[in-house]
């Protein structure tokens, strides 16, 4: 930042904000032949002559300027906080405002308070990205999610810029905790579904970009709800060059998983604590730190189970008793050190090292004992709904000791130089990834007291009708121990022009990406390989009376293997996985228009993925397995629909709808559906208030996605399983009375509080039953075997206030 000197001056000084009370950084301030900028907080401090008018220019590219004059004595302090409006003006034949530079990228975003207020069982950024389309879920349970036929490993997630890694042993959403991003520290939320550019990282599937905000001033907020809490505290020095923030969160799913059919003892903590720091040591150079901590444990130890299923004529049910217990813990460390130097106007040039530190312990013994018999029937008898008749009893042992510790450190520089309209960006970065791994899992299943042998041998087990003389076998059995190390150097080069083609706006990015890795570690033959992604975007503005926007984007994009790919069925790491391949084209346009005299946009989409290469995997709940080859080729198409704008005056809602189809090859057997073929989606986020009492704001949730392919046993064969599990459909809706307002000054209890709201949460409103998984139980006598559906949660009442100071 730049200080003015005169001899007789006054001082002035103040933080510049946007309307959604966000600092605005890189605000050139003049005054006469002078001037400064604004610090990435928007404080600015510039001295000016005194005891004369002395006329102030406020500009900034994105926003209206303001023009305001001083009079100031000599010595004199004067604090001045102007807020500045989005310009919609044309600057160079180009509209310029910071929402249109990410329309012509393909990218969403989303607004930070929508995020925090949405209900869901799992609240936060993922819930609202659910009710996107192209993006799906079907476990309320779980942060993770599917892009456009890609699964939970192909998303790409940046908090300021720097990767984020999730566990690796997560087998089931209700061990999963806490997402990384903390929603009480969001700024911005920036989401694409696919045809992204070289500057983001080689993934198959989406980007989510998350930034931080940098505090202004001191504050304190608080989410409190039967679910857990969040606390986030806001600081700033008096000279604005350290800020910093730091959140701390707490979760308990008990109020979930126990509304569950499973009666368990359930004790699970979920903690983690997030801090972002700042210093600017000057208007050039700043340094930040991120850093989290978080603590995820989880202990099981269910008792009995019982679910009714099959039809009205012929009413089934299965009753478990269970003994053992299962004992989890998720640990990870993360820190990252960001060093930026704006060298000049037009050059920024970023120095970020990263390191993430991840030990997780999976320990499991659980004894199953089953009956499969039919249900009483009979309205007003006293033993409704019990098991009468058993045509089947059985058991089943589960044991694992599964541990993993992984480090992952990585180095990165990356820049930026501005010329004219064209903007050039680039990167090198390296990182090494040290992964030590246990896998340790058996299975013995009997069915009335008679051992059954896997269904990969030929000696069937047919007792009782015939003695079995062969050895025993457990009925899956995977032991496995790797140490296992990847280097990575990667890097991309791409640069981007605005410009005007005749009268019409245009938008042009190129870029390439190149990657290396090499794998080695104990007991495997060290191998490297190089793939390289050239990826290309267009978007034209059209001159005509309609807002329209038309986009092109696509390319060439890779997936190099990380260790989860590497490691096939049976726990052995192959090295020679190759990078799965994709050929993109995302086609895209978006209508602006008015309607009711209120804003609105319809995102049109089409979108086309040729994979090859691909690594056939299997999904159960949220866990994936690889067969780790690249013996399947495949591809996706479908169309993406986004209405969204003022429904109801003063508040955003939008619809979604999805079409996808994506179907996979494996050694030229013939196209199958993949695991996340879901063909369907209707999506929608609605917000109201009521006109009679504004202060009393609702807001609903309504998901609905036609079913995955799945709920096989684990050893099918996917040529000869190919069913479908049911529809997933979902509502949850919040109601929330705001006491204190943001805009409002208020006197007595209430004065202390910035914000304050209390209200109440009815997640699964309508108690649909939804399942992700399916429980398979052998009859003997019949030699059926029975899928129960595995439900997940029922209709839940939660009660959550939320305040500010």
């Amino acid at each position: 930042m730049s200080f003015l000197g005169f001899s007789q001056s006054g001082t002035l000084k103040g933080v510049i904000l946007d309307d959604a009370n966000n600092p605005i950084p890189n605000v050139n301030i003049k005054a006469q032949d002078k001037g400064t900028v604004t610090n990435e907080n928007g404080f600015f401090i510039l001295k000016i002559p005194a005891d004369q008018e002395v006329t102030v220019v406020f500009s900034h590219l994105t926003f209206e300027s303001i023009t305001a004059t001083f009079n100031l004595k000599n010595g004199e302090e004067y604090e001045f906080h102007p807020i500045m409006k989005e310009s919609v003006e044309q600057i160079s034949t180009v509209v310029i405002s910071s929402k249109q530079r990410k329309e012509v990228e393909g990218i969403i975003t989303l607004e930070p308070e929508t995020v925090r207020l949405i209900p869901g069982a799992n609240a936060g950024v993922e819930n609202l990205l659910k009710t996107l389309p192209g993006v799906s879920s079907n476990n309320e349970l779980s942060t993770q999610y599917s892009v456009r036929g890609g699964n939970y490993d192909e998303n790409l997630v940046y908090v300021n810029g720097i990767e984020i890694y999730r566990p690796f042993l997560i087998r089931s959403g209700q061990q999963e905790g806490l997402s990384f991003v903390n929603t009480d520290l969001v700024q911005n939320v920036d989401f694409s579904a696919g045809g992204f550019q070289a500057k983001y990282g080689d993934k198959l599937a989406s980007v989510l970009d998350i930034t931080y905000r940098k505090p202004y001033a001191f504050g304190v907020s608080a989410d409190l709800s039967l679910l857990g809490g969040s606390l986030a505290v806001d600081a700033i020095s008096k000279d604005s060059k350290l800020s910093g923030i730091i959140g701390i969160r707490y979760r308990n799913n008990s109020l979930l998983v126990n509304a569950q059919e499973t009666e368990t003892n359930y004790d699970p903590t979920f903690a983690d604590v997030q801090t972002q720091i700042n210093y600017n040591f000057s208007h050039k150079f700043s340094l930040s730190f991120l850093g989290n901590a978080s603590l995820n444990k989880y202990n099981y130890e269910p008792k009995t189970r019982q679910t009714n299923f099959g039809t009205l004529e012929n009413p089934l049910a299965l009753l478990v008793f269970y003994e053992g217990q299962e004992k989890d813990q998720y640990q990870t460390l993360f820190g990252a050190i960001k060093a930026t130097y704006l060298l000049n106007d037009n050059v920024t040039l970023n120095l970020t090292t990263a390191t993430y530190h991840t030990t997780e312990e999976e320990h499991f013994d659980i004894l199953a004992q089953y009956r499969l018999g039919e249900v009483n029937t009979n309205i007003g008898d006293e033993d409704l709904g019990e098991v009468e008749y058993s045509e089947g009893i059985g058991g089943q042992l589960n044991h694992g000791r599964n541990d993993l510790d992984a480090l992952i450190t990585n180095i990165e520089h990356n820049g930026k130089y501005t010329m004219d309209d064209n903007d050039f960006e680039w990167s090198l970065k390296y990182t090494n990834e040290d992964i030590r791994d246990r896998l340790v899992e058996w299975e013995v299943i009997d069915s009335a007291g008679f051992s059954i042998n896997p269904p990969n041998i030929d000696a069937f087990n047919d007792q009782p009708y015939t003695p079995y003389e062969g050895p025993l076998a457990a009925y899956q059995n995977v032991r496995a121990k790797n140490h296992t190390t990847i280097q990575r150097i990667q890097g991309y080069l791409q640069w981007s022009k605005r410009t005007s083609l005749g009268d019409n706006d245009v938008w042009f990015n190129a870029g390439v990406r190149a990657h290396n890795w090499t794998v080695s570690g104990d007991g495997i033959d060290k191998t490297s390989q190089i793939v390289f992604s050239p990826r290309a975007q267009f978007a034209i503005k059209p001159d005509w009376d309609k807002d329209m926007l038309f986009r092109i984007g696509g390319g060439i994009y890779y997936q190099p293997p990380f260790y989860r790919e590497l490691r096939d069925y049976s726990g052995t790491v192959n090295p020679d996985v190759k990078a799965q391949k994709s050929f993109q084209v995302v086609v895209g346009n978006d209508y602006s228009f008015k309607m009711w005299n209120r804003p609105f946009k319809l995102t049109t989409e089409a979108y086309y993925k040729k994979l090859t290469d691909v690594n056939p995997y299997t999904l159960e709940n949220v866990r994936i397995r690889y067969a780790a080859t690249n013996n399947a080729k495949a591809y996706a198409y479908g169309l993406d629909l986004r209405l969204n704008g003022e429904f109801v005056p003063g508040t955003e809602s939008w619809f979604s709808f999805g079409y996808l189809k994506t179907e996979e090859n494996i050694n030229d057997r013939g196209y199958i559906a993949r695991p996340t073929d879901q063909r369907l989606k209707f999506a929608a986020l609605f917000q109201d208030y009521v006109p009679s009492l504004p202060k009393m704001k609702m807001y609903l949730n309504l998901v609905y996605n036609t079913g995955l392919p799945g709920g096989s046993p684990s050893y099918a064969d996917p040529y000869v399983y190919q069913n479908r599990l049911p529809d997933y459909k979902r509502a949850d809706i919040g109601l929330q009375y705001v006491i204190v307002d943001l805009n409002e000054t208020y006197n007595g209890w209430r004065k202390p509080f910035k914000y304050l709201s209390v209200g109440f949460e009815i997640f699964n409103i309508f108690n649909a039953q939804n399942s992700i998984t399916n429980t398979w139980v052998r009859d003997v006598y019949s030699k059926r075997q029975y899928a129960i559906p595995n439900y997940l949660t029922p209709r839940v009442f939660n009660v959550r206030t939320t305040m500010k100071f």
